[in-house]
């Protein structure tokens, strides 16, 4: 697959915007780039956010080996990658499942590693927001299989919290984890429901805005349970097409919503960037 030429990093157009919640404090370029960002006053629960890149018709992974990442889907939008790392800048915690991890074994879940141009912009911001240090990076992984020498665990670069099930943990811990990593168990029979998640980060990071940055599997359950507040979704101009029963992906999978019980958002913020469109809904 061609990577297609991205569009350069030009300001984004502001089409609509529902002005509630605190302006938060972004610096200059940041500002310029983006416009404002509003986020609700801290509550006595953390707001629970989610970030996804979708093609037209709907795939947010075309989980196929060397193009499972968001990056194909955008086709490597810096305006995608700058928003990215924006959300990453003001979030205390991010959490990713193991099939966002194994799309990019490399990555480290920071503003500053998605989108390296604005590193010093979202340090900026960080501690404008009085946020000390990179963002508690989190891996889901109900089996526990996941590999510790990847940077994300063995770099030190972030603290990192991998929650897992009792069987799970035992697995991990068989094995020596840097002193960055910290192994959290749940009791769970099939499903890593996301009010269980929730509780360990809250117990390691007390934080009050997490950002989900999947797979879809994993945002499912926050759909499920009713507990995910907003959700930012880039909408790229490509189709990419689908078979059927093939194994592309949509936004939420393993979970079924309509015609029952449809899950319906609020459109809060819509803005341009060339052909691509950031789309932002509550789901109060």
């Amino acid at each position: 697959m061609s990577r297609r030429n991205p569009t350069p990093l030009a300001p984004l157009d502001t089409l609509f915007e529902l002005k509630s919640g605190r302006v938060l404090p972004l610096p200059a370029r940041l500002a310029g780039l983006y416009g404002s960002l509003r986020m609700p006053r801290a509550g006595p629960r953390p707001h629970i956010i989610s970030n996804f890149v979708t093609t037209l018709d709907g795939v947010v992974s075309l989980n196929v080996k060397g193009h499972a990442s968001g990056s194909d889907i955008s086709g490597f939008s810096v305006q995608d990658r700058m928003v990215m790392g924006l959300l990453r800048a003001i979030a205390d915690v991010v959490i990713i499942g193991t099939g966002t991890l194994g799309a990019d074994h490399y990555h480290i879940w920071t503003a500053e590693d998605v989108f390296p141009d604005l590193a010093d912009e979202y340090r900026q911001l960080r501690t404008a927001l009085g946020k000390h240090g990179p963002p508690l990076n989190v891996i889901v992984s109900g089996s526990g299989q996941v590999d510790l020498d990847l940077p994300v665990f063995a770099s030190g670069k972030v603290p990192v919290l991998i929650v897992t099930t009792t069987a799970g943990a035992r697995r991990l811990r068989k094995h020596k984890a840097s002193d960055a990593v910290e192994i959290r168990s749940v009791r769970s029979v099939g499903v890593m429901r996301a009010s269980y998640i929730i509780n360990q980060v809250r117990r390691v990071n007390a934080g009050k805005l997490i950002l989900v940055e999947g797979g879809p599997q994993l945002l499912g359950y926050f759909y499920a349970e009713g507990v995910l507040d907003e959700q930012f979704l880039t909408l790229a101009p490509q189709i990419a097409g689908r078979q059927i029963n093939d194994r592309q992906y949509s936004l939420v999978m393993g979970k079924m919503f309509a015609p029952h019980s449809p899950v319906w958002g609020t459109l809060v913020d819509l803005r341009r960037g060339g052909n691509h469109l950031f789309l932002r809904y509550s789901f109060p």
